[in-house]
């Protein structure tokens, strides 16, 4: 449900970049998450993947491919020999509008949420009563979540109220199903602009704040990622309502993921580590985790070849 628009909040948005520098330096250096215990949060990291394919070829059987990986994940033998003998599974599976049909076949009964990109993906140009379509399509054709990209140029051109009431139509076209609203951070110049759109779109209704489209030239940051979660504990601070969040872009390797779940845990708590509430949007990460995983069970690292699309 959204929230009435509060431009007054904007004003008094700073930010202090050296001091955002300074904390993440601490959290991966004294706060990092100790070796005894990164078992556990690869398993998090990998429950909590938005396994993705998001490319110009992509077909029926490399959708089928990635469905399989997202039900199965990580190899038995691993994960027996590491001591986790429950079933595992990524959080979603995203893809393009068109090949929601394939995915939807490929996870009948797995229980994996099909997340759709939309809204004129990466870019977001057309007109928002083609973007409030596709939604719909996509919503129609078997996607669970949807994830928007926002009209940057309203942003960027401090056109706020129109900001607001896109996104606000938007998450109205999604009803029920959670709508992750896409900020495209790299493309907005300044962290005050990431808080700004932060808190704008979950003003409007946003179940999830993501990063990136992974198209930008700059993609997920921790110093934007930062941001964004502090926007997120404000927001809550102040509503009481919880709001997700999704890095995205440029995420690959298992280190990359332990990071972002030691923001997580030092800036909003462990319970903000479930797939309700924290995704990690990436197409190569999960070989890496598995990998990683190998290494804890048998001290050596396997081939990717070894493994399974991701």
């Amino acid at each position: 449900m959204h929230q009435n628009l509060d431009l007054t909040l904007l004003k008094n948005i700073k930010v202090n970049t050296p001091a955002v520098r300074q904390r993440l330096a601490s959290m991966f250096t004294r706060r990092a998450i100790k070796q005894g215990s990164q078992v556990a949060f690869y398993i998090r990291a990998i429950e909590s993947i938005d396994l993705t394919t998001l490319q110009a070829d992509d077909t029926e059987t490399n959708v089928h491919r990635l469905c399989e990986k997202a039900i199965n994940p990580v190899r038995s033998e691993i994960l027996k020999q590491v001591g986790f003998d429950s079933k595992i599974h990524v959080g979603a599976v995203c893809v393009y509008e068109r090949m929601i049909p394939y995915a939807k076949e490929s996870l009948r009964n797995s229980g994996i949420p099909i997340a759709a990109v939309s809204t004129d993906f990466p870019a977001g140009q057309t007109s928002l009563k083609n973007r409030i379509s596709q939604i719909r399509t996509s919503i129609e054709l078997g996607a669970n979540e949807i994830d928007v990209v926002i009209n940057r140029e309203l942003l960027l051109g401090n056109r706020y109220s129109e900001f607001f009431n896109e996104i606000k139509l938007m998450k109205e076209a999604c009803g029920k199903n959670h709508m992750k609203v896409i900020l495209g951070t790299g493309q907005l110049g300044t962290l005050e602009m990431v808080w700004r759109g932060s808190e704008l779109a979950m003003q409007a209704g946003a179940d999830f704040i993501k990063t990136s489209t992974g198209f930008e030239p700059i993609n997920a940051t921790f110093s934007v990622g930062l941001i964004m979660i502090r926007a997120i504990r404000s927001f809550y601070d102040r509503t009481g309502i919880k709001i997700g969040f999704k890095p995205a872009g440029g995420i690959r390797t298992a280190s990359d993921a332990l990071k972002w779940i030691t923001i997580i845990r030092e800036e909003l708590g462990e319970e903000w580590l479930t797939p309700k509430l924290f995704r990690l949007g990436a197409s190569t990460l999960l070989s890496d985790i598995e990998r990683q995983l190998q290494h804890f069970a048998t001290g050596g690292y396997g081939s990717t070849r070894y493994n399974p699309i991701s």
